[in-house]
């Protein structure tokens, strides 16, 4: 099954989604595989629990060898450098932009089994995480936007 999309100005894109407390609960797991598909089926590089309607910190990233969740995920550490890249959203149809990122990330969190694992993103897949913990802090990349490049376009 796939979830239907949610977005804004839905007011669950705006709030800071609540901590998983047990990420092996059957609610969490059954949201997993559906996030994932809901992701590919819309094309998506990445998802959050609250595009889908759910105010829980859960991600999914599409990467190359498959996906990658992570459940509660944080920013431990980043690089000072920042760089410019163009960024859409699921939540944010036909909506497209510059953003300025860190290029490189340190994520701690969860994965799906509720093992801790560590993640150090450099370039597009340190943008789609912090795109993405972005959205479960409530913020979306239009927030972010120093320059709109598109519009009117789906991915």
């Amino acid at each position: 099954m796939t979830l239907n999309i949610v977005t804004d100005p839905n007011p669950i894109l705006r709030k800071k989604a609540a901590l998983i407390k047990d990420p092996l609960a059957i609610d969490v797991q059954a949201l997993i595989p559906e996030l994932i598909k809901t992701m590919y089926r819309d094309k998506g590089i990445g998802i959050a629990a609250p595009q889908v309607g759910k105010s829980i910190r859960l991600i999914a990233l599409n990467i190359k060898d498959g996906h990658l969740v992570l459940i509660n995920p944080r920013i431990v550490s980043k690089s000072i450098r920042k760089e410019l890249g163009e960024e859409g959203c699921l939540s944010v149809p036909g909506v497209f932009g510059m953003v300025k990122r860190h290029r490189k990330v340190k994520v701690e969190a969860l994965d799906k089994e509720g093992k801790k694992t560590t993640i150090i993103g450099e370039g597009l897949l340190a943008r789609v995480l912090q795109h993405e913990i972005d959205h479960i802090n409530g913020i979306l990349f239009t927030d972010k936007l120093v320059s709109k490049t598109r519009e009117n376009k789906r991915y």
